[in-house]
């Protein structure tokens, strides 16, 4: 079956003429002997963005997420986030392969952490217990539905961090979906933050890779451990300037993203195969099915339709827009949405 509208993750998007040609153009050299001023103008351009000291181009979020808790973690530190976290779900058992730490997971709301939740598992000093070192927020939050903080609630995670040495990292796999939803600005995100992640294959459509920005001193240490991960990249600059093209092309668009899943939403509403939405916050649609229904069979059935989604369990369904999906697929989605079961209407 062909696809006509995809609506299983962002991250499937492909580079479009724009910035096909800005990759073909770029100036490149050798990025481990620290040669490649593409790769440096991405690294300092995100920085200068969110108020950082520095940055370090990564393949991908997992690595600038696992390096990060490896500069700021030690073997018997535990690191605390929520359950739903991608640092802990999604990413191999990274924390525990890479830096030998232990995780403390907590449930927040949709994901969303807050410092009532966080300081009662902040252990104290015992010998039974690991050190606590680090916490882990993500923003947007993928299981969450695309749940996102606004800065008003990282300042007092922030806070509480400060008061018990604690780091404090972002998986900001989605951060300018974050931005955009809240209006709240990168550049105040650097003083409230040892290190950040910034994705730029999701919702800014480039191919691949993640930034990692920090401190001077976190950079080159992260240097060391993304080497010894085998991150290390050479003409990095043609991913580089993927990168750099989609942040100057793609950021504010991403509200259009946010209308047309609002759409999709307003569209699942209308049919009784579903019984319940996740708010709809940014890009994600999360939903449950309704008594009778498996998630299963209806990707199954819409695939048949030419509509791509995914299931994130037994009875829950997600649906993801970005820059590849137009208004005409949107449209074409929600009728096929409304008329799969017409038995199935409200």
């Amino acid at each position: 079956m062909t696809i006509k509208v995809d609506f299983r993750s962002d991250t499937v998007t492909k580079p479009g003429p724009g910035m096909l040609d800005a990759m073909f153009g770029a100036k490149v050299g050798d990025d481990v002997l620290g040669e490649d001023p593409t790769v440096h103008q991405l690294e300092n351009k995100l920085a200068a963005m969110f108020n950082m000291e520095a940055g370090l181009f990564c393949p991908s979020g997992t690595m600038t997420n696992q390096v990060a808790i490896k500069c700021h973690t030690l073997p018997m530190d535990e690191v605390i986030c929520d359950q739903r976290s991608h640092v802990y779900r999604y990413e191999a058992g990274g924390i525990a392969y890479h830096s030998m730490a232990s995780v403390r997971l907590l449930d927040g709301e949709r994901g969303i952490l807050t410092p009532e939740l966080i300081e009662p598992e902040i252990n104290g000093e015992d010998i039974h217990y690991p050190n606590s070192t680090l916490v882990v927020l993500e923003n947007t939050v993928n299981r969450g539905g695309g749940a996102c903080y606004h800065l008003s609630q990282i300042e007092h995670i922030h806070t509480l961090c400060n008061i018990k040495n604690l780091k404090l990292h972002l998986d900001g796999a989605r951060i300018f979906n974050a931005l955009i939803a809240t209006g709240d600005h990168a550049k105040d995100y650097g003083k409230y933050f040892d290190s950040i992640s910034v994705c730029l294959s999701k919702g800014l459509g480039a191919p691949v890779g993640s930034v990692l920005l920090g401190s001077n001193e976190l950079i080159n240490k992260a240097v060391k451990v993304r080497k010894a991960f085998g991150g290390g990249m050479r003409q990095a600059g043609f991913l580089a300037a993927a990168g750099i093209y989609a942040l100057d092309s793609n950021i504010d668009r991403l509200a259009v993203d946010h209308q047309h899943a609002l759409a999709l939403a307003d569209a699942l509403h209308q049919v009784s195969y579903v019984s319940s939405i996740l708010p709809v916050v940014t890009n994600i649609v999360v939903f449950e099915v309704a008594k009778g229904f498996k998630a299963s069979t209806i990707v199954h059935d819409l695939l048949a339709k030419g509509i791509a989604c995914s299931s994130t369990g037994p009875n829950t369904i997600r649906m993801v827009t970005h820059l590849d999906i137009s208004s005409e697929m949107i449209e074409m989605a929600i009728q096929n949405i409304i008329h799969l079961y017409p038995s199935a209407n409200k």
